[in-house]
């Protein structure tokens, strides 16, 4: 009789269902069916994710006006901060994508899979742009302004041309066609892949800043109003990557 050990080893190995995992299902022993159970529980999900993925390419598949049409994803990451930049991305992805399972909305992801699905993108996208927009901007033209010029900006530094953008809850003024998508880092795989890009390199430049001003927190909190935050605000006043005319940063900032 093959020992659990050996049963566990060849399950953890195995990626499709195969005629010997049917015998084990009469198997007696407990373990042996706690490992059946748990690779078919990986087997699932595995599948849900395949499904998810191929829903979010056909999603963006329906933009295209031919069949080579290329289809760009922009999204941002750090509209809603006390402090730090506004930071977006553009993504157009290749025609296989089979490795970018589990891509999905930035937020919904873990950190140390974000950072391995960013390397994934940078190596396969056909190409990718990322723009930052620095919080003195911010207070130049307002946020909404802000962001959408950082999106244009994205958009026009791709060394490849796309076709149309799709742009996540932003109408964006480009040379090229370009869509509004509501929700869109759930919809798009492109979008998404814009996501994670966005929300990494803005991750990286707070954790700088965290280094360059450290009685703020950045690397906790990205520049978000946290009590620890707001505590820190209100006992140093504001650094030069708080956004001035931010609430309660405008107010801080007169009193200190």
């Amino acid at each position: 009789m093959e020992t659990t050990a050996s049963i566990k080893e060849r399950l953890l190995k195995a990626e499709t269902f195969e005629p010997w995992m049917e015998e084990l299902k009469g198997d007696s022993r407990k373990s042996v069916q706690q490992s059946l159970a748990s690779w078919q529980r990986r087997y699932d999900k595995r599948l849900a994710l395949l499904r998810q993925l191929e829903e979010k390419q056909s999603f963006d598949r329906q933009f295209r006006t031919q069949g080579n049409s290329l289809v760009c994803g922009i999204d941002e990451a750090g509209r809603g901060p006390l402090a730090g930049p506004v930071v977006t991305a553009a993504v157009i992805l290749p025609e296989d994508c089979s490795a970018f399972i589990g891509l999905d909305d930035s937020k919904t992801i873990a950190k140390a899979k974000r950072n391995e699905l960013a390397r994934l993108i940078k190596e396969q996208a056909v190409s990718w742009s990322v723009h930052i927009q620095p919080p003195e901007a911010i207070d130049r033209l307002n946020i909404y302004q802000a962001t959408k010029q950082s999106m244009e900006a994205a958009a026009n530094g791709l060394a490849t041309a796309p076709d149309i953008v799709l742009a996540d809850a932003m109408k964006l003024t480009l040379r090229m066609p370009s869509e509004a998508i509501i929700k869109g880092d759930a919809k798009s795989l492109c979008i998404a892949a814009a996501s994670i890009l966005a929300k990494t390199g803005r991750d990286d430049l707070m954790d700088g800043y965290d280094a360059q001003y450290p009685q703020y927190g950045f690397s906790k909190h990205a520049g978000y109003g946290t009590k620890d935050h707001l505590a820190a605000l209100e006992a140093h006043g504001p650094c030069p990557i708080h956004r001035k005319t931010f609430e309660p940063v405008k107010s801080m900032a007169q009193k200190h």
